[in-house]
């Protein structure tokens, strides 16, 4: 069973921590757990009652009517309806709800639905980036669920494989050549993955390495094939080596090639090689897919 903190249910349910308690003291809902020691703590089923508290919140009823439906009324209220302008959120907290209870059937199903009605790029945009946002999935891990990463992250990659494998090979085109990889012992390559859906949707040619690539690989390459970019993305840094002295290096490296930096070690560069260019934001990707 996952325990959470006040502060948790406050980044998951972008509602404030004071906010919370001063609802669990006027209305009585969303009372946390105690331990032996008196520590409160929220457990799953506080959790998801809250998600469907605070979807309901966001969607424009009042938390004093809220608080006046029991627990099978809210959970009945909250799967009622989608509000056009509401929707993205409606499949963020199904998301997330499934994802507590590993409940892969309704993941799948809630997954595909929104599939079908937003599409695969305002699904990973607008619904699935949100979704790994508010519960620490590896674009910013901090592991607030950590049993659940590798549930979602699966099945994400699956359906991300299958949305680039529809896409049209590029052969010939006049738009940049691209080698798209995560640097050597970073494993997360969700974010790689959708960043090489982006770049083949907008006809740019891409070699993929994945993740986990070291540089020699590249170089070895570099004496073999022609290219103009090398795009990678770092969002954890397992090699003990600051992000800054992996720019230094592989703009040394690879001093005719034209180097982007996206993930959120961006943050870490404070001197930009000539040669390198930083992706600082999901703005910034977009915009680099295509041009």
């Amino acid at each position: 069973m996952n325990q959470f903190t006040i502060k948790d249910i406050e980044n998951l349910s972008g509602i404030k921590a004071h906010t919370w308690r001063i609802w669990e003291q006027r209305y009585g809902i969303a009372v946390p757990q105690r331990k032996d020691s008196n520590h409160r703590y929220y457990d799953n089923e506080n959790l998801k009652q809250i998600l469907r508290i605070s979807y309901l919140y966001h969607g424009g009823i009042k938390i004093s009517k809220i608080a006046s439906f029991n627990g099978d009324e809210i959970r009945v209220k909250a799967m009622e309806g989608l509000p056009l302008e509401n929707g993205n959120e409606y499949y963020i907290k199904e998301l997330l709800e499934a994802s507590i209870d590993l409940d892969e059937e309704r993941f799948e199903r809630t997954f595909q639905e929104a599939l079908k009605v937003v599409g695969t790029e305002n699904t990973i945009l607008k619904i699935i980036h949100p979704f790994q946002d508010k519960i620490g999935v590896l674009w910013l891990t901090d592991h607030v669920i950590p049993a659940q990463e590798h549930f979602t992250s699966n099945i994400i990659r699956r359906k991300l494989a299958v949305a680039i494998d529809s896409l049209p090979v590029i052969k010939e085109t006049n738009k940049k050549h691209i080698v798209l990889f995560a640097p050597e012992k970073e494993h997360h390559e969700l974010p790689l993955q959708f960043i090489y859906y982006l770049l083949r949707k907008n006809k740019n040619k891409v070699t993929y390495f994945g993740s986990n690539v070291p540089l020699d690989a590249i170089d070895t390459f570099r004496q073999n094939k022609s290219f103009d970019h090398m795009l990678f993305h770092l969002v954890t840094n397992l090699t003990n080596k600051h992000a800054q002295d992996y720019v230094k290096e592989i703009s040394k490296l690879f001093p005719e090639k034209k180097i982007v930096m996206s993930g959120m070690l961006v943050r870490q560069i404070t001197h930009v090689p000539s040669n390198v260019r930083l992706l600082k934001s999901m703005d910034d990707i977009l915009k680099f897919t295509e041009e």
